[in-house]
């Protein structure tokens, strides 16, 4: 178990929240969550913000995973991770993109990290969280991290117990709880 700095944490979101500037605001939560999982036991950063070969779609951020038994051993060797710091939740034209992002690269994983989640409404299970459900019968499978989640870290047992509490509901429910 590693400690996460809650002042470094906290840097983070004062930093994003007094900026001005969309595209620093997105930097910075991409900075936020590059610090976070880098702290896990194997995993490493490997590309960020990086176009596919025809320039079509960016990748935020590429992790590799070592699966290491005290870090994400559960998860896929390639996890990538889609930043998205916006004042409201994510609408479900995103979260397809992000999905198709997963699909055009035959991986069956992906983290989104939305500060403010997604649209939609997991017990109706519609807007974003219809595209979520559509792409777990496909097999692909996206969990979501919030803001709120990420501020209630102080170790990396914690953010892995997270992520496999979000698979856990992700495959009994078929819906992406927030």
């Amino acid at each position: 178990m590693t400690n996460y700095s809650s002042s470094r944490i906290n840097k983070y979101f004062l930093d994003s929240d007094n900026s001005q500037l969309a595209h620093e605001k997105g930097k910075i939560f991409e900075d936020l969550s590059c610090y976070i999982f880098e702290k896990v036991p194997g995993i490493s950063i490997t590309m960020r913000n990086a176009m596919n070969t025809f320039d079509t779609e960016e990748i935020d951020v590429a992790l590799w995973n070592n699966r290491i038994r005290k870090g994400l051993h559960f998860l896929p060797y390639i996890i990538l991770v889609e930043c998205k710091n916006w004042s409201s939740a994510v609408s479900s034209i995103e979260v397809n993109w992000f999905a198709s992002k997963l699909e055009d690269r035959g991986l069956d994983f992906g983290i989104l990290i939305a500060a403010n989640g997604i649209t939609g409404n997991n017990d109706e299970i519609n807007r974003a969280h219809f595209i979520v459900a559509r792409h777990l019968a496909a097999g692909r499978r996206i969990i979501i991290i919030k803001r709120t989640e990420i501020e209630q870290l102080q170790n990396t047992d914690q953010f892995v117990l997270l992520i496999q509490t979000k698979l856990c509901e992700l495959a009994v429910a078929g819906v992406a709880f927030q």
